[in-house]
């Protein structure tokens, strides 16, 4: 017998016949299959569906006394809870040099508000989570106003605050990326929270070895390995954190070849969320500044992790790089007119089309009146040829054209 219930009916022992939702919306790739692990259950639990189908006949039918909702009891159990949680706040959008002032004043304060919980951790005490909830919020808000503002701003953090602010940084890539992926926006604020936490386990490591500017030796290495699984604990030890939240921080490590830690996972046994989490965690740590290492462009990284064959889900990074662009705002590129031009904004049109400020002239090798101008206006008539790095032409400060702060 085919019986529609709740996921939060499901039980060890039961068979499942359908998730009810879109193939993002759970973590298999399968969609018929004996439940049998604890481990499979919390994967349910923390994707984004509400409602299966199970066969009575092949397995555990719901706990005596549970009262089986119809399917049309079901869809609109549903439906009054999208349009009581789900929904998105209205909020009015702005271009990027109206945002940037204000997300940069974000960015201050949602530093300190992760210095403080990351703090806590490490003496032990439990996450807050209504702070945190206020900081999710906070940023979500930021993105809807303009998507891009925050993103990049997150990006230019020194050295010395680099834990913090990835913390940042990751919760808004989530952001964007679960809207990109259209995601309901319950969802889109628990990938926030995932994000935000995705790396709190760090507060178990040593400080010497969380900051030590050189290589790590394999013994280093083994200890740095163990953030997840302490993340995990941290998470458990506060409430009202979700599973989801729990299972990013455990396995955003995990690579499609199975070649990741800590459960060497392998394809569709990464959950949607930690597939997410893997792309926005390697993102951000390649584009930031290290006390060991210069970060890479944007552009150049979205280049190179495409290179990474394996690594990533290639849905999930094709989904993030149309999120942020493959010349992500910030990136430096070269127009075939011989300017070099720094990315302001990406284009509906064309991933290869965005708004640019150009600033310097390859010919005269010398800088030239500012000028924003829309690729995307000018089709036939000029294009971006290769992405530049700003050493390559002994270019200083050049994220002051973008972001109008110095």
């Amino acid at each position: 017998m085919l019986k529609r219930i709740a996921v939060t009916d499901v039980r060890v022992g039961m068979f499942i016949q359908e998730f009810c939702g879109a193939w993002m919306d759970h973590p298999f790739w399968r969609s018929k299959f004996p439940l049998q692990s604890d481990k499979d259950l919390q994967r349910i639990l923390a994707s984004g569906i509400r409602e299966l189908w199970i066969d009575t006949s092949r397995g555990l039918d719901v706990e005596v006394g549970t009262v089986s909702a119809s399917p049309e009891e079901v869809d609109a159990q549903v439906t009054e809870r999208l349009l009581a949680v789900d929904s998105a706040p209205v909020v009015q959008t702005c271009s990027l040099d109206e945002e940037i002032s204000r997300a940069a004043k974000l960015c201050a304060r949602s530093k300190q508000a992760v210095v403080d919980m990351f703090s806590d951790a490490r003496l032990g005490k439990a996450l807050d989570f209504e702070q945190a909830q206020e900081l999710v919020g906070e940023i979500s808000t930021s993105l809807m106003r303009h998507p891009n503002a925050l993103i990049s701003l997150a990006r230019l953090k020194n050295a010395d605050e680099y834990t913090y602010m990835h913390s940042v940084a990751v919760c808004a890539l989530m952001i964007a990326l679960a809207r990109q992926l259209g995601l309901a926006e319950e969802q889109v604020r628990e990938a926030g929270m995932a994000g935000m936490l995705h790396d709190i386990g760090k507060m178990a490591v040593p400080l010497a070895l969380l900051n030590k500017p050189g290589k790590l030796t394999d013994d280093e290495f083994d200890t740095m390995r163990k953030h997840p699984a302490e993340g995990s604990r941290i998470i458990r030890m506060g409430k009202h954190f979700s599973a989801l939240v729990l299972d990013v921080c455990l396995h955003h490590h995990e690579k499609m070849d199975g070649s990741g830690y800590p459960h060497k996972l392998v394809g569709e046994q990464i959950s949607l969320f930690a597939r997410m989490g893997a792309v926005c965690d390697v993102y951000d740590a390649v584009t930031s500044d290290r006390a060991y290492k210069k970060g890479w462009s944007p552009a150049e990284s979205i280049h190179k992790m495409a290179g990474w064959k394996g690594h990533f889900d290639d849905k999930v990074f094709h989904a993030f790089v149309k999120t942020i662009g493959i010349y992500p705002t910030g990136s430096l590129v070269r127009l075939a007119s011989d300017r070099i031009a720094v990315v302001l904004d990406q284009s509906a049109a064309s991933l290869l089309t965005p708004k640019v400020k150009v600033f310097y002239s390859v010919k005269t090798r010398s800088a030239i009146m500012p000028q924003v101008v829309d690729l995307a206006e000018l089709a036939g008539r000029d294009k971006i040829v290769s992405r530049e790095a700003a050493s390559d032409w002994g270019l200083r400060n050049t994220d002051e054209l973008w972001t109008g702060l110095s």
